[in-house]
């Protein structure tokens, strides 16, 4: 697929001035972003860009449209943190899930003694814990808040058998 042309808009001489004293920057996404602009601005087309400043194209033209629309401050990084943030599971619901995770999952019917994060996932919903299915990670942070690990809520099971205790070897779990 062929891309059309794409360049910077011609920089002010102020702009001009702050994509140089960019190129002296200790940070090194800075001094990329701004031999991008400058080579584009030059006349360079986005593979040649790509190929000088040693970055894939997708992120040459990131950075020409964050220029273009937002000028000097879209060249600066962002962060990675999600714009929203949800909570899936309540304070109530995080410690209706810690009270889940207490019992056995074969009370649930399920066939095993252990938990996973996806079979907690599973019965939240089933239990109308959460309103909706939600992924093994939506369950982690609810663990979290709680200041439990989930390898220490793996080891809140206990067999269904009755001598489960007089079998067990002290010190294993």
């Amino acid at each position: 697929m062929r891309y059309p042309s794409l360049f910077v808009q011609s920089l002010t001489p102020e702009e001009r001035r702050r994509m140089e004293a960019g190129l002296r920057s200790s940070d090194a996404f800075i001094v990329r972003r701004c031999q991008i602009v400058l080579a584009s601005e030059y006349g360079a087309g986005v593979p040649r860009v790509a190929r000088q400043v040693g970055c894939s194209e997708q992120t040459v033209r990131k950075v020409v449209r964050a220029f273009n629309t937002q000028g000097v401050v879209g060249l600066q990084r962002g962060t990675s943190r999600p714009h929203t943030t949800r909570e899936r599971l309540g304070a109530e619901g995080a410690e209706r899930l810690q009270a889940l995770l207490h019992q056995s999952p074969r009370t649930f019917g399920h066939p095993t003694s252990l938990w996973t994060l996806e079979l907690a996932a599973e019965v939240s919903f089933a239990q109308g814990l959460t309103p909706q299915r939600v992924s093994r990670e939506a369950i982690r942070p609810a663990l979290r808040r709680l200041d439990v690990s989930w390898q220490r809520a793996k080891r809140w099971i206990t067999s269904p058998d009755p001598a489960y205790a007089r079998k067990k070897k002290p010190g294993t779990v």
